[in-house]
């Protein structure tokens, strides 16, 4: 009874009030610390910062008060079950018909091949029959042509400028070979580009 000598209590009823209140008190230090992990777990992603909330409550009381004004305020269940509820709700739009741009959040059409807020490209057309088309599409299910199919455009080539090496063959031209080493690359000054300072 070191401690109560402390207190200068020498009543003995005084004495074990006041035990009580002290063995109280640390029972409910003990509750909060477990109620701080217990409620930290279930709002609390990180297991770090779980760790750290519980570690702020080892500071009797003042700890769990500092945990219970910084702790998100939802919990993590909650959380989750709003974001299905959302994509539910996307889903039961969708299959009404119900469309946003992704750019600018507008309502759009299944049709629509620009958006007609933003004016950004939503689809591509069917180059046979116009229609729009999904990006994940091979074919066309309006007319059955093959998306990919389309007559790809030509890609110019440069021409070359007959040099003194070529000299034309029947049918085309046959370069005469160099027994030189080659040529080095011209500095960005020769080639007329900005000049190194």
């Amino acid at each position: 009874m070191l401690s109560l000598a402390v207190f200068g209590i020498k009543n003995g009823t005084i004495n074990a009030a006041v035990e009580l209140i002290c063995l109280f008190l640390v029972v409910i230090w003990l509750a909060l610390l477990y109620w701080t992990y217990a409620d930290a777990r279930r709002r609390i992603a990180d297991p770090l910062l779980v760790g750290c909330a519980t570690a702020a409550s080892l500071f009797p009381f003042v700890g769990t008060i500092v945990y219970m004004i910084v702790r998100p305020p939802e919990y993590l269940d909650d959380v989750r079950e709003r974001e299905l509820e959302i994509q539910a709700a996307e889903a039961r739009l969708a299959e009404l018909g119900y469309q946003v741009c992704p750019y600018c959040d507008f309502e759009v059409e299944k049709e629509f091949l620009r958006c007609p807020n933003c004016m950004r490209k939503l689809k591509d057309p069917c180059s046979s029959c116009g229609k729009p088309l999904d990006p994940m599409w091979k074919i066309c299910p309006f007319c059955e042509a093959e998306i990919g199919s389309s007559a790809p455009t030509s890609r110019r080539t440069r021409r070359r400028r007959e040099s003194a090496s070529e000299q034309p063959v029947a049918g085309g031209t046959v370069r005469a070979e160099r027994a030189s080493a080659p040529t080095p690359t011209p500095a960005p000054a020769e080639r007329g580009g900005p000049a190194a300072s």
